[in-house]
């Protein structure tokens, strides 16, 4: 009886746990369910031809599909054709037990024939014999980010005005078209264009017209070029094109149609619109300098430009409105003698002291007050006469004597800070280095010297680098910018936004500031992708503790939208021009003890030409 009574025992025990392990399976079965059709991002099953056994909801609202339309369907029908591959890769690699999932970005194709970017996880699940049953899915929609990393790009690598090309790709271009020449031989030409009479235009008719006739000629001339040729503009007034192929006939008559577009876009559209004659005998016109690479089959693509440059200002000294051709019997010995003269020039001045520095105001947007000055590097002649830097300081490059102008600037700059402390005043300067001066033993063994023998605060030098620049010297640039930071003095980050590589190399360079480039700040009250880009790198530079400038800022209303996107300091000559740190310092107290916020715009004249160059130091 006992043992009666066990059996039915073990029989109620046995019944008791399969209908708990049931209970237990329907329980997972349900939450599977649940998490599945619930999930807020997209979800499937996927069998082992590839088709779908089952999608959730957020995958057919993202795609636009109802269920009854996925279900049982291939995979490969709303996946874009050129990923359809790259899918059987990944099944096949997950069948044969080389991975155990993959993750990736592809593209589907939406219900209404759109794009639709998504970062896919795909898992195969096996059942407890080891053999594969079918394939789980998570889908994310990631095309507002692609598509965001897409105007990215762009704005790195073109114009914010007219949307040609820039400098950066120019060069690029230049660089692999001078690469071709030197494998297979000569063939193509750089065409250096330069507008005449445009800065008059731009001061009888105003900048925005300026604009819109810069815009008119670029669009003009990317319609009249081949697709293969190039056309960039180079800033200002000046633009650069590289015809890849094509004899020494074909390029004049490229240049003389570009001639001819120019006299055409400077003419009235209608009555009303802003006048191509601008003055007596005065029309926006073009001179055009042409380099032709045969003239040396080692031409790098640098040299290239000098030459179509030298070319474009013997067209312009010839009455403009015509070009003119690169010659080296003519031009080579022009040109060495130049580079000579100016190579006297700055030894000159470096042995003399004939630099002087300038100083402009960067504002605090929170309070309007100049938060720090930035040091800009004028050159006087034998003459006593200034010399802006563009003139100057791309020849001290060359010749590698921009580190000993960069020795002098910071020996200077602690010098006024000491100075000012004397009095009583502790104020804060911005260095520009060149890229070539990153990593100089002696430039980081001077600050040591002269911070310690002056007991200037290490944090009141803010050393500043072309985001370019810290990007073509990366390694030597991180181990500089860390000696720097060991020694308690800050680091700008200038121009960002110009090179492509701008987000990705932020992981890298440890910079205080980020200065974001002025391209993308002059006309962002009219363009919403610069305020895109701008809001981009605020939020960026805001999550890792440090802080943005803003460049080249012109109007008021342009530091009314900046202060709106969280930009903390801005910079430009609605906010201070450059003048001597003593006029600035004067004009903030004058204005101080008048109860006024002490921005110093008025400092310095508007002089002819618009605004003066404010490259690098050296």
């Amino acid at each position: 009886m006992r043992e009666q009574d066990e059996s039915v025992d073990v029989d109620i025990d046995r019944v008791g746990v399969e209908r708990t392990t049931r209970a237990a399976a329907h329980e997972a079965q349900e939450f599977f369910r649940c998490s599945f059709e619930r999930a807020p991002i997209g979800m499937t099953i996927i069998d082992l031809e590839g088709g779908y056994a089952r999608v959730n909801d957020a995958f057919c609202a993202m795609l636009g599909y109802r269920h009854e339309q996925l279900t049982g369907q291939p995979g490969d029908r709303i996946t874009h054709p050129d990923d359809v591959a790259a899918d059987a890769d990944a099944h096949r690699v997950l069948l044969a037990g080389d991975a155990t999932s993959d993750r990736r970005e592809k593209r589907y194709v939406h219900a209404s024939g759109h794009v639709i970017w998504a970062d896919v996880s795909v898992t195969l699940i096996r059942g407890g014999d080891g053999l594969p049953l079918y394939f789980i899915s998570q889908v994310q929609d990631v095309s507002e980010r692609r598509g965001y990393e897409s105007r990215l790009a762009h704005a790195a690598d073109h114009d914010a005005l007219t949307g040609l090309l820039n400098r950066r790709s120019l060069e690029r271009e230049l660089g692999s078209h001078a690469a071709r020449v030197r494998r297979y031989g000569a063939t193509g030409a750089v065409l250096m264009l330069d507008l005449d009479h445009f800065k008059y235009f731009n001061d009888t008719q105003g900048h925005r017209a300026g604009d819109e006739l810069i815009v008119r000629i670029g669009q003009a001339l990317r319609s009249r070029l081949r697709n293969s040729d190039v056309v960039a503009r180079l800033g200002g007034d000046e633009f650069t094109l590289l015809l890849p192929g094509g004899d020494e006939e074909e390029t004049q008559t490229v240049a003389e149609a570009l001639l001819e577009i120019v006299r055409d876009e400077a003419l009235p559209v209608r009555e009303e619109s802003l006048p191509g004659l601008i003055g007596a005998g005065r029309r926006v016109t073009a001179s055009i300098g042409i380099a032709r690479f045969e003239d040396s089959e080692r031409m790098t693509a640098e040299e290239m430009m000098i030459n179509a440059d030298l070319a474009m200002y013997e067209a312009k000294d010839a009455g403009g409105d015509r070009w003119a051709r690169y010659r080296s019997e003519r031009h080579a010995r022009r040109k060495a003698e130049g580079q000579i003269r100016w190579a006297e020039e700055i030894e000159y001045a470096i042995l003399h002291d004939g630099f002087e520095l300038l100083a402009q105001p960067i504002v605090s947007l929170t309070d309007n007050r100049p938060a720090q000055y930035e040091l800009l590097l004028r050159m006087r002649d034998r003459q006593g006469n200034v010399i802006q830097p563009g003139s100057f300081l791309y020849i001290a490059e060359r010749l590698g004597l921009n580190r000993d102008i960069d020795r002098w600037v910071t020996r200077r700059a602690i010098d006024t800070l000491a100075a000012q402390r004397a009095v009583g005043r502790d104020i804060h300067f911005e260095i520009n280095l060149s890229g070539r001066t990153l990593g100089d033993e002696e430039l980081l063994e001077l600050i040591t010297r002269q911070l310690h023998e002056t007991a200037v605060p290490p944090d009141r030098l803010i050393f500043e680098v072309a985001e370019t620049a810290a990007v073509a010297h990366a390694s030597r640039a991180g181990a500089f910018i860390n000696r720097l930071a060991e020694l308690g003095c800050k680091f700008a980050l200038d121009d960002f936004g110009a090179g492509l590589g701008s987000f990705y190399y932020l992981k890298y360079l440890g910079f205080d500031y980020l200065k974001i480039d002025g391209e993308f700040i002059a006309h962002c009250a009219q363009n919403e992708t610069d305020r895109t880009l701008i809001s981009a790198a605020v939020r960026i530079a805001r999550d890792m503790g440090k802080h943005t400038i803003a460049e080249c800022v012109p109007d008021r209303e342009t530091v009314r939208i900046l202060a709106g996107l969280g930009v903390d300091y801005a910079q430009g000559f609605h906010l201070g021009r450059p003048a001597r740190l003593s006029e600035h310092l004067a004009a903030s107290d004058a204005l101080t003890s008048a109860g006024r916020t002490p921005v110093t715009r008025s400092l310095a004249p508007n002089r002819p030409g618009g605004r003066l160059p404010q490259p690098p130091l050296g």
